[in-house]
């Protein structure tokens, strides 16, 4: 779904308070994740026109998309990106608008470095939100266009291919009414949502780092074994007696 329709509608969305609302959300969550981050190579595969690494100190960021705003253009199905040369990808929606979102984490598990961290935000069907884009008729705008992905589902892929999630959080409590001043007198859910209903966010974000299992050979000694046989093996020894 990575096509120009898609790129007007979630520019378009974004523009709208529920759009800037949610905008506002996952600035703040990159930003602070982010920070802390460091490696020699970046890469955010989606919203390339929005800079959610702004504030990592990594000295080479690039952003893949289709959209005005990318430095590389691309699907991200199939990385131009060598494999185990990237410190830390961004994963903004990128797999709830994708038909394929296990091949887009396969590529993202093969360009990462061993230990290289993953960042995904998506939004969540057992929300409010959720149950919102389940009441419409037509799902042809964005954001209700994706294919929201479960939180648990999330994780078992990334656990098939030797993620381990280390963070998460939840966010936009806030139900998705399209009213600035309703956004505004609801602000209040963000605090008590996180308190009293964590998992009904609207909202998930994910922090995951990329592990390889080892392999090594063993080799048998076979000189070592052979001298050892050799030496416990008794040898007679003949002594010429005295005639």
């Amino acid at each position: 779904m990575f096509d120009s329709a898609l790129q007007q509608s979630m520019q378009q969305w974004l523009e709208t308070p529920l759009g800037r609302y949610v905008l506002e959300q996952e600035r703040r969550y990159f930003d602070r994740v982010v920070a802390d981050i460091f490696g020699y190579n970046a890469t955010q595969i989606g919203f390339a026109g929005i800079d959610f690494l702004r504030n990592n100190r990594i000295p080479f960021k690039f952003a893949i998309g289709v959209q005005e705003g990318a430095s590389a253009f691309a699907l991200p199905h199939f990385l131009p990106v060598r494999s185990d040369s990237i410190d830390l990808v961004l994963l903004p929606h990128t797999l709830e608008l994708s038909s394929n979102p296990r091949q887009i984490l396969r590529e993202v598990h093969r360009v990462l470095i061993h230990e290289g961290k993953v960042i995904i935000s998506g939004f969540n069907p057992f929300s409010l939100w959720g149950l919102r884009q389940r009441m419409m008729k037509t799902r042809t705008d964005f954001p209700w266009c994706g294919h929201f992905i479960d939180l648990s589902l999330m994780q078992d892929w990334l656990a098939l291919l030797n993620f381990e999630t280390t963070a998460g959080q939840f966010g936009c409590y806030v139900p998705p009414c399209g009213r600035e001043q309703w956004l505004s007198r609801l602000r209040f859910m963000e605090a008590a949502g996180d308190r009293w209903w964590p998992i009904a966010g609207g909202m998930y974000f994910l922090q995951a780092v990329k592990h390889e299992c080892g392999l090594r050979i063993i080799k048998p000694c076979w000189e070592d074994a052979a001298a050892a046989k050799a030496r416990a093996v008794a040898v007679p020894q003949i002594e010429r007696g005295q005639n």
